[in-house]
């Protein structure tokens, strides 16, 4: 699989979004993972990436800006989890901010709803079951998530398809966590980790994925607990 850079007069757009660093941390994979796929070409597509700042709030502004100014048919963010040890697709996001640690600009909301006239939830839009098994054909190690958390990820996520769903933007929408780069875990005993090479790789396949499939494919993914 190759990611080409070519002409792309007329070409579709993915709006590939990545974060800066918070938490303590002097990088986020997420930004690291999705820079090097910046005007490439995948699936059809041209790549578009932006980064965004770890704040509730600003974080979706930045976003709505670049979806009016690309008008990608596939919007993917990514973000960090550190602790998980696969990259995760994530299912769906909750209506609720509620975190654990300030953002990058001191907010710290606990149980403030997103969007006061939205619904409880939404499911992302794009085919993240045939995503994940392309991402495994790729040799990446990935699962679907049934929690995006309740921090800026979850926001973003959650904010992005509320505001397509209210603007009628049309495009298909969804977010990925990604784990600690492995240069994040080198004082940190017993944490997963993965390298950023895995995760573009992972991320390329996805977004191929997605490309391909207009609707997902009906394999179990499921999750007892």
């Amino acid at each position: 699989m190759i990611a080409h850079t070519q002409s792309t007069t007329g070409m579709p757009t993915v709006l590939l979004t990545g974060f800066a660093p918070f938490g303590g941390e002097t990088s986020n994979p997420s930004w690291d993972a999705v820079a090097p796929l910046a005007n490439k070409r995948i699936g059809g597509h041209r790549i578009v990436v932006r980064q965004l700042p770890v704040e509730f709030g600003t974080s979706l502004k930045v976003l709505q800006a670049a979806i009016r100014e690309a008008k990608p048919s596939l919007v993917l963010c990514v973000g960090q989890a550190g602790g998980r040890a696969q990259v995760s697709i994530e299912r769906v996001a909750i209506n609720i901010d509620d975190a654990r640690i300030p953002d990058n600009a001191d907010a710290c909301p606990i149980d403030a709803p997103i969007a006061a006239d939205g619904p409880a939830a939404y499911f992302a839009t794009l085919p993240i079951k045939a995503m994940t098994a392309a991402m495994r054909v790729a040799g990446v190690p990935t699962e679907v998530s049934n929690s995006a958390g309740t921090y800026v990820c979850n926001h973003l996520m959650y904010g992005v398809l509320h505001f397509i769903a209210a603007s009628g933007a049309g495009a298909r929408a969804g977010f990925i966590h990604v784990p600690y780069a492995e240069e994040q875990v080198i004082d940190k005993a017993g944490i997963a980790a993965m390298s950023i090479a895995t995760m573009v790789r992972g991320i390329e396949a996805g977004i191929e994925a997605a490309a391909a499939h207009r609707s997902d494919i009906a394999v179990s993914e499921g999750a007892i607990a």
